[in-house]
């Protein structure tokens, strides 16, 4: 049950980085807490198979610092991608 713990705390570190960030209107308002509570369950999920118990600090800080190091550099990626693919799409079309 500690997993929802994970997932949570990274859907709340996706949505610091949502609003942290830039270009917000590019993408959506769910896509970075999805991408830090996967990221957060997935390393904890591995943590866990891998034998490494939760009275240790290690699925703790893995919670916290995964989806900071996933997140991040993803949304900014996505938010470039999705402007330069915008700015494409207005020039073909020759509008704006």
């Amino acid at each position: 049950m500690q997993i929802l713990i994970a997932f949570i705390i990274g859907a709340v570190i996706g949505i610091g980085i949502h609003f942290q960030l830039h270009q917000r209107l590019t993408r959506g308002v769910v896509l970075a807490p999805m991408i830090g509570a996967v990221s957060a369950g997935l390393v904890w999920t591995i943590l866990t198979w891998a034998g490494v118990g939760i009275d240790t600090p290690w699925p703790w800080l893995a919670a916290l610092i995964v989806p900071i190091v996933v997140t991040y550099p993803a949304i900014i990626l996505i938010s470039r991608l999705r402007v330069a693919h915008d700015s494409n799409e207005k020039a073909r079309l020759k509008i704006g």
